[in-house]
């Protein structure tokens, strides 16, 4: 089945980080509404085609169900607000199922996952590869629409097992990931690693996923398949409680520069 995610030119995405919803209880369901359609709009008039709306609630467990409910809930006000927006969902939690069924439930063409394949030791303790599970659970969903993007050793996380990044690409493409997701610890270091996994013979789609900025994205587009953007694009003068926090001249200007490169 085609992927609406790479059926055309390569995706620019920008994510819509979400304040924690367990650290941030005094806010209403009503502002979270607001902060998700302001910003979605922001990237909207500017031009960005894709966004990814972004959990950031830290547990060391499954995600709570107030979390998915909420996500649900803001990624189908987002396609119903902002309909010419494309859109994937990422869970902080290592859940199998979350992001999957918040999908489902909205419609999103895209989910994300760090820890698909092998293991990672994370801030939250450690992980293993969720490959297995979210592909069955895809399949009994009947949404082989929905595209799987698999971090490879992300750089949040640390590798509890010894295999090379091009392996464990190799893993990843095997289990079902529909597109990968390099990082480095420099954008230097980003395109060696892409180089390397490209020369390994792993045949999807390589998107970046940080540390692209509008002065180098042409060299980014060049290299990778689509990117990742989203602090390059913040405002800086934003306080915390703000609900705009992605400044809209930043991302016209990326835009711009995305063009040049195209």
């Amino acid at each position: 089945m085609p992927l609406k995610l790479f059926d055309s030119n390569k995706p620019v995405i920008a994510a819509l980080h979400l304040p924690d919803f367990a650290l941030n209880r005094h806010l209403s369901v009503a502002w979270y509404e607001d902060y998700a359609v302001a910003n979605a709009r922001v990237f909207a008039e500017a031009g960005i085609p894709w966004i990814k709306l972004q959990d950031q609630t830290k547990t060391a467990g499954q995600a709570a169900p107030d979390t998915l409910t909420l996500m649900a809930s803001l990624a189908r006000l987002i396609r119903s607000e902002v309909p010419q927006l494309r859109l994937g969902i990422i869970v902080e939690a290592h859940d199998p199922g979350a992001a999957l069924c918040v999908a489902h439930a909205s419609g999103a063409d895209f989910i994300r996952l760090k820890v698909f394949v092998g293991g990672a030791m994370t801030a939250q303790g450690p992980r293993d590869g969720l490959s297995a599970e979210v592909v069955a659970m895809r399949s009994e969903l009947r949404r082989a629409d929905i595209a799987i993007l698999a971090d490879i050793h992300d750089r949040t996380a640390m590798p509890l097992s010894s295999e090379s990044q091009p392996f464990a690409a190799n893993w990843a493409v095997k289990s079902g990931a529909d597109g990968l997701v390099i990082t480095g610890a420099s954008f230097a270091d980003t395109l060696s690693r892409i180089s390397a996994v490209r020369d390994s013979g792993a045949r999807r789609p390589i998107l970046i996923g940080g540390g692209v900025t509008e002065s180098n994205v042409h060299e980014a587009m060049a290299a990778a398949d689509g990117v990742i953007v989203s602090s390059a694009l913040m405002r800086r003068d934003a306080a915390a409680d703000d609900v705009i926090q992605w400044d809209a001249d930043l991302c016209k200007r990326f835009m711009d520069a995305v063009g040049v490169a195209a």
